[in-house]
């Protein structure tokens, strides 16, 4: 419900700024957005505007919410096997070296994020070097180093934007036909109904678009795993992941990093369908199929 409920106060937020800029557009610069054509350069300005965004502040939202703490400069054995496992990986797979962090979690997990390949985040839990020993630990590096060196932090961006693009436009356009035939042609513009309508019908499609975007996400941690086994090698892999099956839990990674941890949780029914993550089981019978 907490998923749901930051979704809907999200989609809102954005609706109510475009309704703001719309109206700045309209009566100071004059520009109108009755126009398809319009409508839909604006709708690509929004949805690919506040989805890049968001892929530019992802490292240091990241670090916030998380209280990532960034190894500058190791302090034990510990923090030095991380950083150097980390570099011989990312020269493995021709990135630029990413910063290395830890967070205090009890789950074991990882995520990796930023805008640009060489110049990328990899943090890991206090609760995965707990729980993992080195030969685990080093597969879920690779499985983040991975999803940095296949670029699936800027390739989602790409996903979501054109997603919120068509939510944008098609809520308008439908939300005009739909005020038409309930309040007939209207010269002074669309009624009250229509902002009512538009609200309603980018919850659905938003709702719909975030199916689309989550089921790349679930495919793209096969891959992921296929890079993590590359890079680490399939045993290690296939280790990672059964210890993840055995012990995982509820996830505390926040809502802007969880698409790149190495796992995102459990659901059941049609839930799943909102999964950033393919269940566990799965991912561990590809490997060993692969």
């Amino acid at each position: 419900m907490m998923r749901i409920a930051l979704f809907l106060a999200t989609n809102l937020a954005v609706l109510v700024l475009l309704g703001i800029v719309m109206s700045v557009l309209q009566n100071v610069f004059g520009i109108q957005l009755g126009n398809t054509g319009s409508l839909l350069v604006f709708a690509a300005i929004f949805g690919f505007g506040g989805s890049f965004i968001s892929l530019a502040m992802s490292k240091w939202m990241a670090k916030r919410s998380t209280g990532a703490q960034v190894i500058t400069q190791p302090r034990n054995e510990s923090e030095a096997w991380l950083v150097n496992t980390v570099r011989r990986q990312a020269e493995q797979a021709g990135i630029g070296m990413p910063e290395v962090a830890i967070y205090d979690a009890p789950e074991i997990n990882a995520f990796a994020t930023g805008m640009n390949r060489n110049s990328a985040l990899v943090a890991v839990s206090t609760g995965l070097l707990r729980a993992m020993d080195r030969d685990e630990a080093e597969a879920v590096l690779a499985h983040e180093v991975s999803h940095v060196a296949n670029g699936d932090m800027v390739t989602m961006a790409l996903i979501q934007g054109v997603l919120n693009t068509f939510v944008i436009f098609l809520a308008r356009v439908v939300g005009r036909v739909i005020d038409g035939m309930i309040s007939g042609n209207r010269d002074d513009g669309p009624s009250f109904f229509y902002y009512i309508i538009v609200f309603v019908l980018d919850m659905i499609f938003g709702i719909l678009a975030s199916m689309v975007a989550m089921w790349f996400s679930r495919w793209r941690e096969f891959r992921a795993d296929a890079g993590g086994a590359n890079l680490a090698g399939r045993p290690k892999m296939i280790a990672a992941l059964e210890k993840l099956a055995q012990t995982y839990g509820h996830t505390t990674l926040p809502d802007q990093v969880r698409a790149f941890g190495i796992s995102g949780g459990v659901a059941h029914g049609l839930k799943k369908l909102l999964m950033t993550h393919p269940p566990l089981a799965e991912r561990i019978a590809a490997l060993r199929n692969g």
